[in-house]
């Protein structure tokens, strides 16, 4: 029996006893209603409203454009879905980064304005200070490590982070700064395998991995990308679960040609 089953609401106390018991936690991004009751109904664990909106939402290039205003609008549409998931929410870049003060009121403004269970920020030591006066006001705190992308300016390349030895020993003392800062849990996003299960091992908070390997606490996945929305966006740790591209678009084309040729709407169809 799964410990999702056995509960009406997911919880941070959750999340942390089915890394105690060794159940996988499943993660997905969402953003509007529709989709987040789907994935709530199916009994996904978490539900992550990702700045990701950015990019598959909004067709920006990167994480960066996305507005604090915006997220809240997503995840406030994400909330009113959801009765068993529990709900994280991006911070999204700029909304944290200036000072942990402008970081405590951004985390602030999310729990209030959208119901949501927590937040997640980038980063590890450089944002500590943040985390912990977030964290002290009684917001949970995700942590993110790895590729984080909003640094994909500094970083110039979406390549596997973290496989040389400096960065790779930074990345587990950040885990551990995080964990002990208060962090509830930590997204660990394309980073060698054998250095994501190091981490899992040493903190005892539940690591959720993405393009991380299969030694982790749990996976999360982009929604459009899980899907097959996306037909471009094809790296190595991406599984595709359906192809809702060439769907929708067989779908939509023949709809234009029931309308052209007046098959719809037929003589049932109408009033």
């Amino acid at each position: 029996m799964s410990v999702n089953k056995e509960v009406k609401r997911v919880t941070t106390h959750i999340l942390q006893k089915m890394k105690a018991d060794g159940e996988k936690i499943s993660m997905l991004t969402a953003y509007d209603y529709s989709m987040a009751g789907i994935f709530d109904d199916a009994g996904i664990d978490v539900v992550l409203v990702g700045d990701s909106a950015s990019n598959v939402m909004a067709g920006h290039e990167t994480t960066l454009p996305i507005t604090l205003d915006q997220m809240i609008y997503h995840a406030s549409s994400v909330v009113r879905a959801i009765k068993r998931a529990f709900i994280v929410v991006d911070l999204p870049f700029g909304s944290y980064q200036g000072n942990s003060k402008e970081a405590l009121s951004s985390a602030i403004r999310i729990m209030k304005e959208t119901g949501a269970h927590g937040i997640k920020i980038e980063g590890g030591e450089e944002i500590i200070e943040s985390v912990k006066r977030i964290i002290s006001s009684g917001v949970p705190v995700m942590g993110h490590l790895g590729l984080t992308p909003q640094s994909i300016y500094k970083f110039g390349t979406y390549a596997v982070r973290a496989t040389e030895e400096a960065e790779a020993q930074k990345l587990l003392q950040d885990a551990v700064l995080l964990q002990n800062a208060g962090c509830f849990a930590i997204v660990l996003e394309k980073i060698p395998a054998l250095l994501a299960k190091k981490v899992a091992e040493t903190v005892q908070i539940p690591i959720i991995g993405i393009g991380a390997g299969k030694y982790v606490d749990g996976q999360v996945l982009v929604m459009h990308d899980m899907l097959g929305i996306n037909k471009e966006f094809k790296p190595r740790f991406l599984r595709r679960y359906l192809n809702l591209y060439e769907d929708i678009l067989n779908a939509t084309q023949q709809y234009i040609t029931d309308v052209k040729s007046r098959d719809f709407p037929s003589e049932n169809e109408q009033y």
